[in-house]
């Protein structure tokens, strides 16, 4: 039997998985997938001008479109503040660790973005890591809180500027982490409540707005990016408040399994809706709505039950084990 690889440090620090992220990340990637099926599966039409909405894509654009990305970036800056917390107290130098795995994802993305699919997030999101987040680690907690409002203020400015917009929820999702409340998430039923009525009552008009212009208006960008902040507030708050209740088993069955490999099915779903395209053959036309939640459903199956089996034997998923043997310099 070979050896134990970790330290006692690592047995020290190695904090528990905190269950409500895992779910929330989960769900954050079946939006995701519902978001891109269509435009992975028309990768050749990627640069072509887009086709204006029917009335059967209304839905897509009032739930999905621009909904779940923030919720993804938000959860990236929380994980990489709590992985700098790991890593200081285990390394003499942890923000090496960070830059890493900052280069690793970006190597990962740039593969993505070359072999399968030029609307790639993962180098984007290890650009802006470079740029903004690891900096960020230098900075005085009050600062980055400070900072992420401005960034994300300018971004609505700007029309939903899509690079200064991550950047903000990456510096929220940090300042969370560094204020502490990443580790109360799962205590408290009431404050997820009225911070989710909050948001309700402002999304309301932010899609009335949203929903009354064109994608050739001035204000489309800037209206689209605010409900899509807005609304994703709502789903992570409803998320956490019925994880306090008697669904929470259901909801840690459903959404953990993929939030635990998040890396590996987000690539991994790219490759399978090109097989289901291919397979298909469909032209743009024939993408219907229902088309896009059938092949996310089954895709999304597939994943889940590829995803409990796996973790049945292993803690990391295959992707998420590689990236953190490279994060770490050596085999977790």
């Amino acid at each position: 039997m070979e050896a134990p690889t970790t330290t006692p440090t690592e047995h020290a620090t190695r904090r528990e998985r905190i269950t409500a992220l895992d779910v929330v990340r989960g769900f954050a990637l079946c939006g995701i997938l519902l978001a891109n099926v269509k435009p992975i599966a028309h990768t050749g039409d990627l640069w072509r001008a887009a086709e204006p909405p029917t009335p059967d894509d209304a839905w897509m654009g009032l739930l999905v479109e621009q909904r779940f990305f923030p919720i993804f970036s938000l959860l990236f800056g929380v994980g990489f503040s709590l992985l700098l917390e790991s890593a200081a107290a285990r390394v003499a130098r942890p923000r090496v660790i960070l830059l890493r795995r900052l280069l690793v994802l970006l190597a990962a993305g740039l593969a993505h973005f070359l072999l399968l699919w030029p609307g790639d997030i993962l180098s984007t999101y290890a650009v802006i890591g470079l740029v903004i987040l690891l900096p960020s680690t230098w900075l005085p907690r009050r600062l980055v809180a400070g900072l992420a409002p401005v960034l994300v203020a300018v971004s609505l400015f700007l029309g939903g500027e899509r690079f200064t917009l991550v950047a903000g929820l990456f510096l929220l999702g940090s300042a969370l982490t560094r204020y502490g409340v990443t580790a109360r998430i799962e205590r408290s039923t009431r404050v997820p409540a009225l911070l989710g009525l909050a948001f309700a009552v402002a999304a309301a008009p932010a899609l009335w707005w949203s929903a009354g212009q064109d994608a050739g208006d001035p204000g489309f960008g800037r209206a689209l990016a605010l409900s899509g902040l807005l609304l994703a507030g709502v789903y992570v708050c409803a998320l956490l408040v019925l994880l306090r209740s008697p669904l929470r088993p259901a909801l840690r069955a459903v959404f953990a399994p993929l939030g635990r490999m998040a890396l590996t099915n987000y690539l991994t779903a790219t490759v399978l809706v090109l097989l289901a395209a291919r397979l298909c053959g469909c032209s743009p036309e024939a993408w219907s709505s229902a088309r896009v939640v059938a092949t996310s459903a089954v895709i999304l199956a597939v994943q889940w039950l590829w995803s409990v089996l796996w973790q049945r034997t292993h803690r990391y998923g295959p992707l998420e084990w590689l990236w953190r043997w490279a994060t770490w310099g050596r085999r977790p």
